[in-house]
This record gives structure tokens, C-alpha cells and sequence, in this order.
């Protein structure tokens, strides 16, 4: 079983959460908060409608400013009266297919706001770690039978997955060049495998797509059932974020740029027409899905898959659910927002669930 994070330490931290407003930053905005810390978030509005943002009324648990991390000055002076203690770098164009009809846009935003958040970490003696998120798409990938390890060649053919390993390059240039030298101030990187679990709607993405569909009473529709990915619930790598600026915040500085690989237990590196399979099942009623192929579809990667063995041994991080724990969570997410439930209750019940820990005030 994975080791937790310490709510001991979150306690009165206080973070700058780029990307609140999207999937992954809103599940890490509401643990955090129930921890204790005092939590900034800043982004671009949500991308879409509807949005774990607005459903889980997240802009009213913690301090929330709409901006854009390409602007530096904006970004600075919300920075610079937060005041912040741990900086998570969440905030991307996070879409294979939209980066091929925007590469600049995904360019400038991976890329260059990245150095934007690193440029004003590193001019902050008061902020003792910072991880940027990139994703398992920074690799080379040759679709080899093995799992990429973190050592293993940064690469991407793709703008977006290119632009991932760019700003990989990016951590790396800012770690030898300043965060090496500054004292009790530590900088590392976390890339996850694909995330799912409710509150994401993002367009092209597997399961906002099938549940998009359930929802609907009409088949979803599989554009490549055969593509293997490392699917694990949003909050596995989350709890693997929380526990790297824990232990680079806290560690004696290490002697390279730290980084960590976030995937499931092998048994969750399955073909996309698995999830569907299961997802179906766990939804159930008349849900169903139907193959059509696009001969003209842009290049996705068929086959990638991490290795999780350093998370384990430097971070004590293993994955805590199954994957159909994983999608039977994901389906009574999505089922509580189709039937008017309160939303951020069911968020709150799954992070007792996954942490076997209660949230102060909630009902036993």
C-alpha cells in the first residue's frame, strides 16, 4: 500500500497551484485544502462545460485568479503577494490532437510558462519545493515492449508530447543552473501515465467521451481499441506529486535533476477497448460503445507504458486501486452529476476512500 501524504506537514503550507481550473489541479486544490494548506491557484478559465471547477465549486474552497502563465508580469504579482511555500506546476495544453491545429499555442504554454513558474520560484527564497507535472508522453517513444524509466530519452513526435519533454529540459536547465545552488529550496518532476476519474470533460480523451455518451442513451464511439496505455484514478499521481515536494522540500539536495515515473501495477496497462469493456460494465444499463476507424487520424502513440519502480523506492508510492476500483469509482462520479448530487460531497467520500482518512466535518 502506498504511503500518504503527511497532513502534518500541508498543514499551513502555503501553495500556488498552477491549473486549478482543469481536471488534475482540482483534485489536488480539494486535497490539499483538506489538509490544512492554504491554497493559491491560478489559470486560465475552465476549458470546458461543464467543469470539475464549477461542479465542485472549487473557485469558493481556495483563493482563485484567472490568468495565463505565458503572461509573466500578471502571473508575478499574484506570485509575489501569496507568498507561497511549495509551488506545483499543473497548468498545460494538455490535448495530442489540439496541439497538432495549435502548435504554437501548445508551444508557448508548455513550454514557456513553465520557465515562467520556474523564473519565479527560483527569485523566492521562501518557497522550499516546487514539482512541474509533465506526462509519460515526454519519452522517446519507440513503442518498445519494456516501460520507459526515468533515465530514458526525452522525445515526442507530436507537438504537444515534444513540448512535454521540452519543458522537462527546461526543469532540468533551471535545476543545474539555479535550483543545485540555492539552499532549502528544491525543484523535481512528475510524469503520470493516462488519468481518469470524475470531472473531466476535456474533448478526445477516452472516458469523458464514453461517459459523455452513457449519459446520452447513444453508442460512444472508438476511433483505436487497440492502443495500450497506463490508466490509473487522478489521484495516484496526485498523491505521488504531494509526496515528491514533501521529500525535496525536507531531503538533503540530491546530485541530479530529481524525477519521478506515476503509472499503474502492470495489470492497468491495457488496450483502450478494455476500459471500454469495463467502464461499460461499471456504468451499466444500456451503455455500449461501437469501432470506427479514421484513416486520416493523426499519429498517437500505440504503445507506452512506465516504470514505477523508482516512485516506489525513493517515494514509498505505489497505486492503491485496481483499475476496475479506478472506473467503478469514475462511473458513480459521473453518475452523482447526471442525478443533480452534490458533487463535491462525492469528491470528498472518494478521498476519504482512497485515504481511508475523513475530512474534518464530514459525516461518519
Amino acid at each position: 500500500m502506498s504511503a500518504l501524504p503527511s497532513a502534518a506537514f500541508w498543514r499551513n503550507q502555503r501553495v500556488f497551484l498552477t491549473g486549478h481550473t482543469g481536471f488534475k489541479g482540482g483534485w489536488t486544490a480539494l486535497w490539499l485544502k483538506r489538509m490544512g494548506a492554504t491554497v493559491c491557484g491560478y489559470a486560465l478559465p475552465p476549458s470546458t462545460e461543464p467543469s470539475l471547477f464549477a461542479a465542485a465549486g472549487i473557485g469558493e474552497q481556495i483563493e482563485s485568479h484567472f490568468g495565463d502563465i505565458r503572461d509573466l508580469d500578471s502571473m508575478r504579482e499574484v506570485f509575489d503577494a501569496f507568498a507561497p511555500t511549495i509551488v506545483l506546476h499543473m497548468a498545460a495544453q494538455p490535448l495530442v490532437r489540439l496541439s497538432y491545429a495549435q502548435p504554437l499555442e501548445t508551444y508557448s504554454t508548455n513550454v514557456m510558462g513553465t520557465a515562467h513558474v520556474l523564473e519565479l520560484a527560483r527569485a523566492a527564497p521562501g518557497v522550499k519545493a516546487t514539482i512541474v507535472v509533465t506526462t509519460d508522453k515526454c519519452y522517446e517513444n519507440v513503442e518498445q515492449i519494456w516501460s520507459y524509466r526515468e533515465n530514458d530519452r526525452l522525445g515526442g513526435r507530436d507537438p504537444y508530447s515534444n513540448s512535454k519533454a521540452c519543458a522537462e529540459l527546461v526543469t532540468s536547465s533551471y535545476w543545474w543552473s539555479y535550483f543545485s545552488q540555492l539552499e532549502g529550496q528544491g525543484l523535481a518532476s512528475g510524469r503520470a501515465g493516462n488519468v481518469v476519474g470524475g470531472g473531466d470533460w476535456s474533448k478526445d480523451r477516452l472516458v469523458p467521451d464514453l461517459v459523455a455518451a452513457f449519459a446520452e442513451d447513444r453508442p460512444a464511439i472508438l476511433r483505436r481499441p487497440e492502443g495500450v496505455r497506463p490508466w490509473q484514478h487522478v489521484l495516484e499521481p496526485v498523491c505521488g506529486y504531494l509526496l515528491a515536494a514533501e521529500l525535496i522540500a525536507t531531503a538533503p539536495k540530491a546530485t541530479a535533476p530529481p524525477a519521478w515515473n506515476f503509472g499503474p501495477n502492470p495489470e492497468g496497462n491495457v488496450e483502450v477497448g478494455k476500459v471500454a469493456e469495463l467502464l461499460v460494465e461499471a456504468w451499466g444499463g444500456s451503455a455500449r460503445y461501437e469501432v470506427h476507424r479514421d484513416p486520416n487520424a493523426v499519429h498517437e502513440a500505440t504503445l507506452l507504458t512506465l516504470d514505477q519502480t523508482k516512485a516506489q523506492r525513493e517515494l514509498d508510492w505505489r497505486p492503491r486501486w485496481s483499475l476496475q476500483q479506478t472506473l467503478q469509482k469514475t462511473a458513480e462520479w459521473y453518475r452523482a452529476y447526471y442525478t443533480s448530487q452534490d458533487v463535491l460531497a462525492v469528491t470528498h467520500q472518494q478521498l476519504d476512500d482512497y485515504t481511508g482518512v475523513q475530512a474534518p466535518g464530514s459525516a461518519s
